[in-house]
């Protein structure tokens, strides 16, 4: 796990620790001090830590005109044990809503597993994103099915072709207008 970076190709568009209005602002990341786990799994130190022991995050792009992030998530969603979502919430999510963000764009190809609780922390991201969304890109199948279980997905757009979305191949606006594409056709 040690070996699997943030996405990094698009740092000459946008680095959260550089960002001002990021919860993750004034971070200092080291290259080579592994502190951060997964359990007993050392991650890259690239990856934000914001309250979790088993889930880590990185910003990968804010547009706070148009409203939108782009986050990418590795580890273990553990609403169960460690309400990962409150720590979410509380920690990045909210501060990013004052902001002006209100579309949220999560990358979950790097979570293994999904353990659910109730759906509250859930629904008031999206009470409180009112003209906006989030969506959730390849996540595994197992993952998106215990969403399901626990009625996440009544506050995320899921499936189709979130599911299996090549999203390295896009520019972080490119990336937005087709995911709020995607989610305008569903809607009509």
């Amino acid at each position: 796990m040690q070996d699997i970076e943030p996405y990094y190709h698009w740092r000459e568009f946008y680095i959260s620790a550089e960002d001002e209005y990021s919860p993750f602002h004034g971070v200092e990341y080291s290259e080579f001090e592994f502190c951060n786990t997964v359990y007993n799994f050392f991650i890259h130190p690239q990856w934000d830590q914001f309250g979790s022991s088993t889930l880590y995050t990185k910003v990968l792009f804010a547009d706070y005109e148009i409203g939108y992030a782009i986050m990418e998530f590795i580890g273990e969603w553990n609403d169960a044990l460690y309400n990962d979502i409150m720590f979410l919430k509380r920690e990045v999510i909210e501060p990013m809503i004052q902001n002006g963000i209100n579309k949220f764009i999560l990358i979950g190809e790097n979570v293994l597993n999904f353990h659910g609780s109730d759906d509250c922390y859930y629904e008031e991201w999206f009470q409180d994103i009112e003209d906006g969304w989030i969506a959730a890109v390849n996540f595994r199948k197992h993952v998106l099915s215990e969403f399901y279980k626990f009625n996440i997905d009544s506050y995320m757009v899921t499936g189709g072709d979130l599911d299996t979305l090549n999203w390295r191949t896009f520019h972080p606006a490119e990336l937005f207008i087709l995911v709020e594409n995607l989610i305008s056709r569903r809607l009509n």
